[in-house]
This record gives structure tokens, C-alpha cells and sequence, in this order.
């Protein structure tokens, strides 16, 4: 039996959840910076950030190089365990490079996302940047959200197995949803994306063959999968508890994912790095412990399975947003967002 509605939001069998509220980062974000002021010292840039990337890199790549020498069992197991944790790792980074938390200037973040890049195979940085930054500026928004699940998608994945099946494909649906969804007008950085890659990629297949490759695919497929790590797709936004919007968890695995794992606090202040994330739920607990939170990614996605009331269609949506008036970058930002998302 669903769980009842909540006053401003509502629900029914096979409906998402519509909220005639804005998204509910905007008025916590002013509460905080009116509550705690000194949050603004945690604003700027991780050093430390461009090290953890290349140091991923050369890892994820390197074993590209000598996996093909392995039985098929370590392969698999190597691919699982490590693999998938570096590659799921490479995607966290380039989501905060997407928020240019690595450097001063947009080019050197865009160029660190590039070679981040490298061992994910697809050219996928910059078009990531463009469709997160809408999901940031967008939340909940029918058509321009693309991590909402679509509604053929909803009704068709219903059921333990058909979410099961859901689950273990997750980064197929996140690969592609977003063209179909809402497609994009190819610019400048997503033609530099294609090109960097395919000569990456051109200069890379002879030293480490298809072995390399296969391995490469397969720990970005996990990574996507029935992983730990990828308990976040789910965690960050869907709904268990009707009236919440946006979910934080705070287990270990927020150590080799940059963070993620604190979510509200990122919606929050998207220009707070990942490393420091944690001052400020620890600054601001009072607006940020009595929410729900989780503890375990692997539990939430067995919890996203096995629970009747939890399905695709538990996402809230809403009509109408104000759209952005300026690209993201440091340079226009207040207060821990891009200008156009504090008017």
C-alpha cells in the first residue's frame, strides 16, 4: 500500500510524487548562510583534487595492461572489487569537476574531466557537466531533470524483478535517457570530449589490447550495477520517506567516492568540495540531522527492490522552475551556487 501523500506534494499508483514547491535547497541554503555565516570560508577550490584524479587514472590504467594476463576468475573479481570502485570514483570526479571544484579556471577543470575521462572509454565528461549543472538549476523539473526515470521506464521496471533488472542496468539508463529525454546542441567541450578520447583511446588499444578494453567496459558496467557505490544513484533522490526530497548518507564508502554520499549538503552548497562537505553538515547539523539519512548504499539498494511502496516512479517532480540566466562558474557565484540559482 503506497504511503499517504504529504501536504504540497501528492501521489498515486503510478504517478511520480508533484511538489508545488520550489526545490528545497534554495530556503535551507539562506537559513544556513543567516544561521552560520563562517560557511562561507568552506567555498572554493580542493587542491588535492587533481592528484586523487590522475592518481585513479594511472591506476585504472594500469591494470588495463596486465589484466589480460589473468585467469578469467581474477579478472572478474579484480573488475568487480577494484574496477568498478575506481571507475565509479571517475565518475564522482568529473561530477565535481563539473562544479570546476579542482581549479580557478573552467578550462583547467574541463581538461582535468577530460583525462578523467580516459578509462570510462566513452567520451561522456562534457556532456555529463552539462546535463548535471540542469539537474542542479532544474530539480524535479518535467523534461529538463534527466535523472528522473521516464515514464515507459517507470511502468515497465514495476515489481522486485522487473526493479532488479532495473538495477543491474542502471548505467545503461543513465547513459542514455538523457538524449532522449532532452537532447542537447553539441558545443565546443563535447567536440573536444570526442576527439580527446578517440585519440586516447587510439594510442592506448595497442599497449593494452582488447583484454585492456574488455576490463575497462566491464568495471564501468559494475560500476553501474549491483555495486555498493552505485547505491548513490538511488539513495540521492528517491523517495522513502514521502515529504523528502534529497537524501544524504554518511557510511565509509563516501572515503573513495569524494564525498557523494552528502548529498543535501552538496545540493545545498554546490561549490563546497567534496573533502570539506563534511565541516559543514558538522557546522549546520541542526538543519541537517533530523533528516533521513543512510548508513548503508547496499541496504538502500535492497531496500529499493524488496519494498512494494519504493518504485521507479518514486521521484518528485514539478512543473515549472526558473531557468538559468548565466553558465555556471566560480566567477558568477554567491553564496555557494552559480548567480542565476539565488535569484
Amino acid at each position: 500500500m503506497r504511503k499517504s501523500p504529504t501536504r504540497n506534494q501528492s501521489k498515486s499508483i503510478d504517478t511520480f510524487y508533484w511538489s508545488e514547491n520550489k526545490e528545497p535547497h534554495f530556503e535551507r541554503r539562506k537559513k544556513i548562510i543567516s544561521a552560520h555565516p563562517a560557511v562561507r570560508m568552506l567555498f572554493g577550490h580542493d587542491p588535492k583534487l587533481k592528484f586523487a584524479v590522475l592518481g585513479l587514472v594511472l591506476l585504472q590504467l594500469g591494470i588495463a595492461l596486465v589484466v589480460g594476463k589473468l585467469s578469467t576468475v581474477w579478472f572478474l573479481l579484480i573488475a568487480y572489487i577494484v574496477g568498478a570502485t575506481a571507475a565509479h570514483a571517475l565518475f564522482l570526479a568529473i561530477h565535481e569537476l563539473s562544479h570546476e571544484l579542482a581549479f580557478r579556471k573552467l578550462e583547467a577543470n574541463n581538461w582535468l574531466a577530460l583525462i578523467a575521462n580516459i578509462p570510462l572509454i566513452f567520451p561522456y565528461a562534457m556532456s555529463f557537466k552539462t546535463y548535471h549543472l540542469q539537474h542542479h538549476w532544474e530539480q524535479g523539473k518535467d523534461g529538463g531533470d534527466v535523472d528522473i526515470p521516464m515514464v515507459w521506464e517507470a511502468k515497465f521496471f514495476q515489481g522486485r524483478i522487473g526493479k532488479l533488472i532495473w538495477a543491474l542496468n542502471q548505467i545503461l539508463f543513465y547513459a542514455f535517457r538523457p538524449i532522449l529525454v532532452h537532447p542537447i546542441k553539441l558545443e565546443k567541450w563535447h567536440f573536444v570530449n570526442i576527439v580527446f578520447q578517440l585519440v586516447a583511446m587510439a594510442v592506448f588499444l595497442p599497449f593494452a589490447g582488447w583484454s585492456g578494453v574488455a576490463y575497462l567496459v566491464l568495471s564501468m558496467y559494475i560500476a553501474g550495477s549491483l555495486h555498493p557505490v552505485a547505491g548513490h544513484f538511488i539513495s540521492e533522490h528517491y523517495v522513502f520517506k514521502p515529504g523528502q526530497e534529497t537524501y544524504s548518507y554518511y557510511g565509509p564508502l563516501n572515503k573513495v567516492t569524494f564525498n557523494v554520499g552528502y548529498h543535501n549538503e552538496h545540493h545545498d552548497f554546490p561549490n563546497i568540495p567534496g573533502s570539506r562537505l563534511p565541516q559543514l553538515k558538522q557546522m549546520a547539523s541542526e538543519f541537517y540531522d533530523p533528516l533521513l539519512s543512510y548508513r548503508s548504499w547496499s541496504m538502500v539498494i535492497i531496500r529499493f527492490i524488496m519494498n512494494r511502496d519504493v518504485d521507479l516512479f518514486s521521484r518528485v517532480k514539478r512543473n515549472e522552475q526558473k531557468r538559468p540566466s548565466a553558465v555556471a562558474n566560480p566567477a558568477n557565484q554567491r553564496d555557494g551556487v552559480p548567480a542565476w540559482h539565488s535569484n
